[in-house]
């Protein structure tokens, strides 16, 4: 439905580098990145407000780069959603259908308010409006204008737990209904609540664009990685060991023994920190990992303590309080961290 061939743009300092991505009909996209890595301009010109600078949009198959957003049928609605402040809510979702002739418009504005849950204020004006039942009226309005793809910029932002709640519920439902969305936040669960497909947009690049379940489970990114918890992150290489059943995995500062059928090359390799034992001297045992480090940051965890020690990379290990006290753990001290080539997940 959607395509995006080596889209760049560039806005003063920033810039969109070669985007390349393709949403099906029906599809909803999450774009997930920091503020400030260019989601929004993305939307942008996607939507036609921002031409870009290189490359080609097709939208149902035609191209549109260079069109203007009218002649698109796409809708985009932002955080702060840009209701008509002087009209009622009712006014709001039946400009659409003004602008376009429709007839029918009372019958038209009410399905659409019934469909969003915004049946209930018709009459109010945008200010006494909270930030839920705000949204939902600029999905309406939308929906008046009768598109069937929309450009959702952070429309979650603002709004409080229970209202996120409900909001990600209609979201569903209007997806399920047959809209295709391209929805862009910096909130993880979001895109694990509603995405079936993610991007991961690094400094104006897309880095990783797949599967929920792929981009959790199988992070590519720091960003990603430290978003759902994955203490110990590292990109390297992987090279077979002759003689061995293990393999050498290299990065920055580390080299590590790991047990794994990964092909040889350049990988990426996460290690719970609970699978990492910190001793006073090196332990005798099933570990062929052993680094001797220095603490140097110690945070309470949920359970138990983190402990972060510097052995040419930063590694953080999980210990218990006992642990702690038994071991006289203190940053300064130098310690040996240990654990299991088994440990190490690897993949490409």
């Amino acid at each position: 439905m959607l395509k995006l061939e080596n889209i760049s743009l560039k806005v003063g300092e920033f810039e969109l580098k070669n985007i390349n991505f393709e949403v099906e009909r029906g599809d909803y996209f999450v774009i997930l990145g920091l503020s400030g890595v260019g989601k929004s301009l993305l939307l942008e010109s996607i939507a036609g407000l921002i031409n870009p600078t290189s490359g080609e949009i097709f939208l149902r198959g035609e191209e549109i780069t260079s069109k203007k957003i009218q002649e698109r049928k796409v809708s985009i609605v932002y955080q702060d959603a840009d209701l008509f402040p002087h009209l009622t809510v009712f006014e709001n979702i039946a400009y659409p259908l003004k602008c376009n002739g429709e007839k029918n418009i009372k019958e038209k504005v009410l399905a659409c308010a019934e469909m969003v849950g915004a049946a209930e204020f018709l009459q109010r004006k945008p200010e006494t409006l909270s930030g839920g039942e705000y949204q939902r009226v600029s999905l309406a309005r939308s929906l008046a204008a009768d598109n069937d793809i929309f450009l959702l910029d952070e429309p979650l932002a603002a709004l409080d737990s229970k209202s996120k709640s409900e909001l990600r519920m209609l979201l569903r439902q209007l997806n399920r209904s047959g809209i295709t969305i391209i929805h862009v936040t910096h909130d993880y669960e979001e895109a694990i609540s509603l995405a079936t497909k993610v991007g991961v947009m690094e400094k104006g690049a897309l880095v990783h664009i797949a599967s929920p379940e792929e981009v959790f489970s199988h992070p590519k990114s720091e960003f990603v990685a430290h978003f759902i918890g994955t203490k110990n992150f590292f990109k390297g290489n992987l090279k077979t060991i002759p003689q061995s059943d293990l393999k050498e995995f290299s990065a920055t500062g580390i080299n590590i023994f790991c047990l794994t059928d990964v092909e040889d090359g350049e990988v990426f390799l996460t290690l719970q920190p609970e699978e990492i034992s910190i001793s006073s001297e090196t332990e005798k045992g099933s570990s062929r990992n052993h680094f001797k480090g220095k603490i140097i940051d110690i945070a309470p965890a949920k359970v138990g303590f983190e402990i972060t020690v510097s052995i040419g990379a930063e590694l953080i290990a999980l210990v218990s309080g006992d642990s702690k006290g038994e071991l006289r753990l203190e940053i300064g001290k130098e310690v040996w961290v240990n654990f299991k080539a088994s440990s190490c997940k690897i993949y490409k």
